[in-house]
């Protein structure tokens, strides 16, 4: 039996798009409304909604160089006995991948991190044939989310963003633009087959939605849309065997992208903020004998003195319900929701508290403590080194990896960092700005290590 839609069951709203908190509208009426999915014989079809739609999805090609460890790994005591076997190489790499236009006016281009790693040239290819050289803004790993920016941008169009994506629901229909092996642009549909996936450790801050429309390599940072041609999320993975599509999708939503690519404008990184809780996922046991009807929300075991929460008045045991009025699935969505906002930002906790609903207003505060990639977008001198705010003053070096940016330049284990060029540093705070704002060719950083003090020397 063949299977016929009404026309009213396809007919599509007018488009509105409300920023998030402190985010900017991205798009609001960009393009004429559609009318129904009908093609000009009145029959079921996708193609109105996407001829408004693919000229926003780009074909992204990158060249690059990457670092490649040797082939032998020599332990440091020996290595100035090797140095030829020990130095590590240069080599040149080329990928593809997908972007959106979310910005026709100054030519913005939101990908994933992933594609435009280590680019040292970008190139932006449109549905109609027009290509443009494009330079990165910024990029988050934590996410996986990257900002270009074109140069000389004309005539571009841009998508549209769902203005909340806690609107959506299992079943969904959705379609999945990209640029697949470098075919060109591709279209796939299907459904949304789960909303909120985590723990699947392809990013440190995961809030997926699931699709089964086909997602293959080079789909990377391309548009995921609802019938309405809005974008609800930019995919970035995919589960299956040799890189191949076996209908398990992943996409970040776009409530995470307006926050990130906020950040990336305004700064060229992403200023996380914290609420200073450690909890627990809510399962029907805890709830019971917290007398909490709901099923979902995220459980506080410990409440982070002198923290953001602390401050605001959270209590251990207590439910954190939602944030800004959005639901709190679980103590994993509050994780990713709290992270993606930014360091100062103001927000509101729904809290149930000894039977009752409690609103809380809070102040996100910075980290005290970042690693890693985090700690070399201060200076590149601090990759892989765990900083944290040091008691007396000062940051303090927790943590180096070995072989790491932070290990070669002299950094240890217990090191204190205490003046940039004669200025006191007062924690991570400080050493951000200060190192921001630093006209100095040359930095002098004062380190304590033990009773002795040392120099590290770098160039700004």
């Amino acid at each position: 039996m063949k299977l016929k839609l009404s026309a009213a069951a396809l007919a599509l709203a007018g488009i509105t798009l409300m920023a998030s908190m402190s985010t900017p509208t991205y798009a609001a009426d960009a393009r004429p409304l559609i009318s129904a999915l009908e093609n000009s014989q009145g029959e079921p079809s996708l193609a109105p909604m996407l001829k408004e739609v693919i000229p926003a999805v780009v074909n992204i090609s990158v060249k690059g160089t990457k670092k490649v460890s040797p082939m032998l790994q020599i332990p440091e005591e020996f290595r100035f006995m090797f140095p030829q076997l020990n130095r590590e190489r240069q080599r040149e790499f080329r990928a593809l991948g997908s972007g959106v236009i979310i910005d026709a006016k100054e030519g913005y281009i939101v990908t994933n991190c992933h594609v435009v790693a280590d680019a040292n040239e970008i190139r932006i290819a449109l549905s109609d044939g027009r290509e443009f050289d494009a330079t990165k803004v910024g990029e988050d790993e934590h996410t996986d989310l990257a900002l270009l920016k074109l140069e000389n941008p004309e005539d571009l169009v841009e998508l549209p963003m769902m203005s909340d994506t806690s609107e959506l629901e299992v079943g969904d229909f959705v379609v999945a633009i990209g640029n697949p092996f470098g075919l060109g642009q591709t279209v796939t549909s299907g459904i949304i087959s789960a909303l909120g996936r985590t723990g699947l450790n392809i990013e440190n801050l995961e809030n997926f939605i699931q699709t089964d429309a086909a997602i293959n390599s080079g789909n990377s940072g391309g548009a995921l849309v609802n019938l309405r041609g809005e974008l609800v999320g930019i995919n970035t993975a995919i589960l299956g065997p040799n890189g191949g599509n076996i209908g398990i999708g992943f996409a970040i939503p776009v409530d995470m992208v307006k926050t990130v690519v906020y950040q990336l404008k305004e700064f060229g990184e992403v200023h996380r903020g914290t609420l200073g809780v450690a909890g627990t996922e809510l399962n029907p046991d805890l709830a019971e004998s917290f007398d909490y009807k709901g099923n979902s929300g995220a459980f506080v075991n410990e409440v982070i003195e002198g923290g953001a929460a602390d401050k605001a008045g959270v209590k251990a045991g207590d439910i954190i319900t939602s944030v800004n009025g959005k639901p709190i699935k679980s103590f994993a969505d509050l994780r990713v929701k709290i992270a993606t906002l930014g360091a100062d930002a103001k927000i509101r906790l729904g809290i149930f508290r000894d039977g009752e609903e409690l609103t809380l207003d809070v102040t996100l505060q910075e980290p005290d403590e970042i690693s890693g990639s985090d700690a070399g977008q201060l200076s590149a001198i601090f990759d892989g080194a765990t900083l944290a705010n040091h008691d007396g003053g000062g940051v303090e070096v927790t943590d180096v990896a070995s072989r790491s940016n932070a290990y070669r330049f002299g950094f240890r284990k217990g090191d204190v960092i205490t003046t940039i060029n004669r200025d006191q540093i007062k924690g991570l705070s400080d050493l951000k700005n200060k190192l921001s704002k630093a006209k100095d060719k040359v930095l002098a950083l004062r380190i304590e290590r033990g009773d002795n003090v040392l120099y590290v020397t770098i160039r700004n």
